[in-house]
């Protein structure tokens, strides 16, 4: 019997081990690899060139809606099932439209996540616990798309509805940055800043700074520690 060979990533080593043992228990699966970076992520792949790759949203460094958008771009094989802490349908709609084959949530059962793979490797697409054909999913896609008023990030970067601007004052919010020091490092005004914590707090439909912070974090927007990628 031929094997689906699959990938695991995640930045968790012990949900990620959880992941593989489940997986490698069925005789028609086998894990050629695991990873813990999205940078890793896409070496591996390029190199493996497994069935499926199982990964989660929010990696340190490239994302996993990054990833799927550069695999979907190099036109490989492999086909990627993307695991969220945080699943709804704005996040569904994008991983979509990133070109992913399957958007689940972890709280997902070990026998669904299983289903998933095997109905994803057969060429259907899994998203928001429907099973599609390519067909279905692009009139799913386009029937919930009028449903979102907000504009949608480019693909493969993760979904929200902050400016480049707000994000970048989004970032310093996260380190802990004060507005006069967010003015300072963006070459902005202080009321500028203030502004524009304002907007953030209102799209977010929060009261402060730091339940902004976590609602970013619980949706993969930020990372508390992305100093590289903003070296």
């Amino acid at each position: 019997m031929e094997k689906i060979k699959l990938v695991v990533v995640d930045d968790h080593p012990l949900f990620r081990q959880g992941v593989v043992d489940a997986l490698s228990l069925e005789p028609d699966m086998t894990v050629i690899g695991q990873a813990s970076s999205g940078e890793e992520a896409l070496e591996m792949i390029q190199a493996l060139a497994p069935d499926v790759a199982v990964l989660d949203v929010n990696l340190p460094g490239m994302n996993g809606q990054q990833i799927t958008h550069r695999v979907v771009q190099k036109k490989l094989k492999t086909r990627i099932l993307l695991l969220t802490g945080y699943d709804d349908l704005e996040q569904a709609l994008h991983a979509a439209l990133a070109g992913a084959a399957a958007y689940c949530a972890k709280e997902i059962g070990p026998k669904r996540l299983i289903e998933s793979i095997r109905e994803i490797y057969q060429g259907k697409y899994v998203v928001a616990e429907q099973v599609f054909s390519r067909e279905e999913l692009d009139v799913w896609i386009k029937s919930h798309m009028a449903d979102i008023n907000r504009t949608y990030s480019e693909p493969g970067t993760p979904f929200h509805p902050l400016s480049k601007r707000e994000m970048e004052v989004l970032s310093c919010v996260v380190r802990g940055m004060s507005n006069k020091e967010i003015a300072l490092l963006l070459g902005i005004s202080h009321q500028t800043v203030k502004n524009h914590v304002t907007a953030i707090l209102r799209k977010f439909g929060v009261e402060d700074r730091t339940q902004a912070v976590v609602y970013a974090l619980k949706r993969g927007w930020v990372q508390l520690h992305d100093d590289e990628q903003d070296a």
